[in-house]
């Protein structure tokens, strides 16, 4: 009865509108896979291009500080503070670091190990000096290669200065090569002879570079401490965004105009990390290129790609994913995701690629066991080009390579840098409007000392085409000149 007031079956399909039927359905449920997994793959790539090219705001504390107590009574010899800290990857590592607490505001600086018991898990060590709030009270804080909260911390004379940068003024510190700061009240003095301008890394402050201060002093150069752009210190681009080189180089070409209006004959970059991606860029497009005389780096970025892909390795994001994030910066549609302003190049900042275009020598010195960076990118750039020269460490964490072994770190730049002075006093000549051989004196006398590694003398730099003396001028200044002979 039942079987009536249906209607007939309808005749089985024919195969072949079977698998018409089937792949129709299979190619939607297909689509619609590959769909949620592009997307997916997409905010995964747009998060991850975020955390490379967005400024940290603060640091985590993400290091217990189990306590503090002391050895011996007040006065007596050998007497000292130790703090106990869980030992880590960072803490079991001899050398001198800082331990920051209190939201930053705390500064301690911390040396040798005392003790350390793998069983507990825990590692104690010398508090050399706390200059600032009360590590007895503090729980939490975090490890830092910023030995010194600033140059006098360091038994270093040291001025206050601004520089103004295209988003304002940014604060710096001047260490004079010789002599006490400028007084109060007065026009800053000149400092003629070589500048070192220090530029720190991602994430990181001008507090990072003064390591580095009293060697560059001893070999007779003026530093030049700077913040830039969006570090937390020099005022932010409107994107709040890093260019990883890409635009941070117009502040440092900036702080090279302030050095030389103070008398700078002959500049030296000091970089660390993405500070060193900053002074490759720096040297390679300022107008100021004929005064750049060396570059020293410490664990620099030399190819974002192979950093970028390095990260998703270590974290175990897909390398496809890897390789979306770095399209996502570099690529003009990437802009809605990753917030930048505009895109970054990322191949005229991969100088593995762009290794003959180097025309500056450089020194750089990287340890094998960096953790962020990996050293094999400055390795492979100083085969590739015969200005660079590598100097290996070992057991140093990311550019912590002075922390671990300072002697190391300030003979190689002391044997390797005051040649490098000398050729390229004689190869450019006296800087216009200063004595012959000023500021090269202390260069001239060391030069015999050789360097580290490999030895080369670059004679008649070639110019880049296009680049002419008028670059020399600033582009500002330039631009008014041109458009007052035009009016002529």
């Amino acid at each position: 009865m039942l079987r009536r007031l249906l209607p007939p079956a309808a005749p089985d399909p024919e195969p072949a509108a079977q698998w018409a039927r089937g792949a129709v359905v299979g190619a939607a449920a297909t689509v619609g896979a590959a769909s949620l997994t592009f997307g997916l793959s997409s905010a995964a790539a747009a998060y991850f291009a975020r955390q490379v090219v967005v400024p940290p705001r603060y640091r985590s504390e993400d290091l217990p500080v189990l306590g503090t107590s002391r050895t011996g009574e007040e006065g007596e010899p050998g007497a000292e503070t130790v703090v106990r800290l869980p030992a880590t990857v960072d803490t079991t590592v001899e050398g001198t670091y800082s331990l920051r607490f209190d939201a930053g505001r705390g500064h301690a600086r911390i040396g040798a190990i005392r003790s350390w018991s793998p069983a507990e898990g825990t590692v104690t060590r010398v508090v050399e000096e706390v200059y600032s709030g009360d590590l007895s009270r503090a729980s939490r804080g975090f490890w830092s290669g910023t030995v010194y909260p600033d140059p006098g911390a360091a038994g270093l004379p040291y001025e206050e200065v601004e520089i103004p940068i295209e988003v304002g003024p940014a604060p710096c510190w001047v260490v004079p090569a010789h002599g006490g700061p400028t007084p109060a009240g007065e026009r800053p003095r000149m400092l003629p002879g070589p500048w070192a301008i220090m530029v720190h890394g991602r994430g990181a402050s001008r507090m990072e570079t003064i390591r580095a201060v009293p060697t560059a002093r001893a070999l007779g150069l003026t530093s030049l401490l700077i913040s830039y752009r969006n570090d937390r210190e020099a005022p932010p681009t409107h994107d709040f965004r890093y260019g990883l080189g890409f635009t941070e180089w117009k502040d440092v070409q900036t702080a090279i105009s302030y050095a030389k209006s103070r008398g700078a004959t002959q500049i030296v970059l000091f970089g660390w990390s993405m500070g060193g991606a900053i002074a490759l860029q720096t040297a390679d497009l300022t107008f100021y290129r004929d005064d750049i005389a060396a570059l020293v780096l410490t664990g620099p970025v030399v190819d974002w790609f192979e950093l970028i892909a390095h990260h998703s390795r270590t974290r175990r994001i897909p390398s496809g994913i890897g390789r979306l994030a770095t399209n996502l910066i570099s690529h003009p549609a990437g802009r809605m995701l990753t917030g930048l302003a505009a895109p970054v190049d990322l191949k005229a900042l991969d100088w593995l690629s762009r290794a003959e275009h180097l025309r500056t020598r450089t020194l750089v010195l990287h340890s094998v066991d960096d953790e962020f960076v990996p050293a094999a990118g400055s390795r492979r750039l100083a085969e590739l080009s015969p200005l660079v020269d590598f100097v290996p460490f070992t057991r140093a964490r990311h550019t912590k390579e002075w922390n671990v072994d300072p002697r190391r770190w300030e003979d190689a730049v002391r044997s390797w840098l005051p040649q490098r002075l000398a050729e390229h006093a004689r190869t450019t000549g006296p800087a216009p409007g200063t004595a012959a051989g000023a500021g090269s004196t202390a260069a001239e006398g060391a030069a015999g000392a050789g360097g580290p590694g490999r030895s080369r003398l670059l004679l008649n730099t070639p110019r880049p085409p296009g680049k002419k003396h008028k670059h020399l001028m600033p582009p500002l200044l330039w631009k008014k000149k041109k458009k007052k002979q035009k009016n002529k």
